[in-house]
């Protein structure tokens, strides 16, 4: 029985007469239907007609597999491109249980595929859940799109880690969540390396029409360009704009008696595709908020009007800190957004929910406008995604590159639960040849009465790192969390970090 981790390497067997064009496309062969003009302005009109019309849900398919051998077997057997180096997922209960229609785009004219005979090997007819786009050698696969609206790309280090979403519907809200679906697409490929796709969205408060226009470059980050409009059916309590999920069990911080410590019996220091979310404000501010996996779900609001970028982020990059010979998280891609043109006033949400399991992604980030989504409206957006293992939320000023958490009790005296303390290391070129004689100060936004001790000191055996140590009594703290960052005189040396208090 294959795994979900020998899953995702076993493309070797596909051959290459995987990398020709589209069989019969041009001359309109029984694989595919009569050609018809595409355009961007063609698909938001269709968008914009089906917002005008009853939502009708979608039905099961009915040869969906049901079991994940099956599905590995379709999905990464021997079988015909769709088109160049893109492959086709076929449908599987409870995970992927719905068709999608699938075209293929040549300059400017698209034919929509109505025989998929050969597309999965020796099977005959079946329907599509999704499809990916197979790297050099056709060994591994660098994009997919699969459920709903999720897709996700292999970054830099060509590892799979955190998906992106079309855009979410009410998530973290105490009814249950909405999950629009990208319904239709249109897959024009220029070559290996760079393929647009447009795709049609559906759900029951909204439409939308998308373009996601992607480059691979070996080695190098993957960037996706996208465009969508969405036209909403009613009105929407918290619509989300460039989502994406995430997995976070635990890091270094999870061992040490709180609430959500290292599971007993897993021998990782940490587990994790993602560890923070950093958010860069239109006022200029970095903002690094470590993440947690609680003992139950929340929702944490935090303000960005006029958002540079925000994204969550894989820092942690060495080996030793998983110790993971088969996952390699340490090589999960990192997303960052950034949007073009101002969006205006909103804030990125953070929704964190209880896991166990590192097979479930359990964090989830997006943008909220301030503007109310009613029905009737029109919303264009365009942003551009960053896979990659490098760390775009960070500048010249130092960032937040280790945090430890603990009870602030005096050395050999018992454990006091009313105590914590933090140890909070920054590292970064704003530090670089400063010493205690510098003014370099830590600052927090706590009442004075909770500060046992705050200082900030150079880190030992380094030129640009600061430690800073804060002990703080929990019961003089109403507030649920506090920001702290290093100042020398007027300036700010270091992203403000964003710490939720774990009582």
């Amino acid at each position: 029985m294959l795994t979900r981790r020998q899953a995702g390497t076993l493309i070797a067997s596909l051959g290459g007469a995987m990398l020709q064009p589209a069989p019969g496309f041009a001359a309109g062969g029984g694989r595919w239907g009569p050609p018809r003009p595409f355009s961007w302005e063609l698909l938001v009109q269709r968008a914009q007609q089906r917002a005008r019309q009853r939502y009708l849900p979608p039905k099961p398919s009915p040869d969906a597999v049901t079991d994940w051998d099956s599905f590995v077997r379709l999905s990464y057997g021997p079988a015909q491109p769709l088109t160049g180096t893109v492959r086709l997922f076929p449908t599987r209960r409870g995970v992927a249980p719905y068709a999608v229609t699938m075209h293929v785009v040549s300059h400017g004219v698209a034919r929509k595929l109505i025989d998929t005979r050969g597309l999965f090997g020796g099977v005959g007819q079946r329907e599509v859940a999704g499809w990916r786009v197979l790297g050099p050698g056709a060994r591994t696969d660098w994009m997919a799109f699969l459920g709903a609206s999720y897709f996700r790309c292999s970054g830099t280090a060509n590892r799979y880690g955190l998906s992106a979403r079309g855009v979410s519907v009410d998530t973290g809200l105490p009814g249950p969540e909405e999950f629009p679906a990208f319904t239709d697409f249109w897959v024009e490929q220029h070559g290996d390396d760079h393929v647009l796709v447009h795709a049609l969205i559906d759900g029951p408060s909204l439409t939308g029409a998308y373009a996601i226009d992607t480059w691979r470059r070996e080695g190098k980050d993957m960037v996706q360009d996208v465009r969508c409009a969405l036209f909403l059916r009613r009105d929407v309590q918290r619509l989300g704009i460039a989502p994406q999920t995430s997995m976070f069990l635990y890091d270094q911080t999870r061992a040490n008696g709180l609430p959500q410590a290292q599971p007993i019996g897993d021998w990782r220091p940490q587990v994790h595709d993602s560890d923070g979310l950093a958010i860069w404000t239109g006022s200029g501010e970095r903002i690094w908020r470590p993440l947690h996996n609680p003992s139950r779900a929340r929702m944490h609001a935090l303000r960005a009007d006029h958002p540079r970028g925000f994204g969550l982020m894989q820092r942690e990059r060495r080996f030793d800190q998983y110790e993971d010979d088969q996952l390699f998280y340490e090589l999960r891609p990192s997303l960052w957004v950034e949007p073009k043109g101002d969006w205006g006033t909103g804030s990125v949400m953070l929704y964190e929910m209880a896991s166990i399991s590192e097979t479930v992604d359990n964090m989830g980030a997006f943008w909220v406008s301030d503007e109310a989504a009613r029905a009737g409206q029109r919303r264009d957006i365009a942003y551009r995604l960053t896979w990659t293992t490098a760390d775009p939320s960070t500048d010249s000023n130092a960032h937040c590159r280790n945090l430890l958490i603990g009870p602030a009790s005096a050395e050999g005296a018992p454990v006091d639960p009313t105590t914590r303390k933090y140890v909070i290391d920054f590292h970064g070129d704003s530090l670089s040849g400063l010493d205690e004689s510098s003014g370099v100060r830590a600052l927090a936004d706590l009442p004075a009465e909770s500060i046992i001790e705050l200082r900030a000191h150079p880190l030992y055996g380094r030129k640009d790192a600061w430690r800073v140590v804060l002990a703080l009594r929990l019961e003089a703290i109403a507030q649920k969390e506090f920001r702290l960052f290093l100042q020398r005189g007027a300036q700010a040396l270091s992203e403000t970090l964003l710490v939720t208090l774990e009582r």
